[in-house]
């Protein structure tokens, strides 16, 4: 998987749900907590595992453990509280 501990924090809402869809290890267009951690290390976010947690509870609006197309734009406004700003 690509790193991207240089990566420049000014991101628009589509590039960062891109990145992030980039961990969907299965392919079934769903992001587990495994791969929202995997992810916020990837781009360099400190303290991923309790992060990834935190964003789960935030954007999993259907507790299923999964994040889904219509819970990412609630996963990505919940990520940019950690600095990433949207252009």
């Amino acid at each position: 998987m690509q790193t991207f501990k240089n990566l420049e924090k000014l991101l628009s809402e589509d590039k960062l749900k891109s990145l992030l869809k980039k961990y969907d290890k299965s392919g079934d267009g769903k992001l587990n907590k495994q791969e929202v951690k995997d992810a916020f290390r990837d781009l360099g976010l400190w303290f991923c595992g309790l992060r990834a947690h935190q964003a789960m509870q935030h954007a999993d609006k259907n507790n299923d453990g999964l994040i889904v197309d219509d819970e990412m734009g609630v996963l990505v406004d919940f990520a940019t509280k950690w600095g990433f700003t949207l252009v």
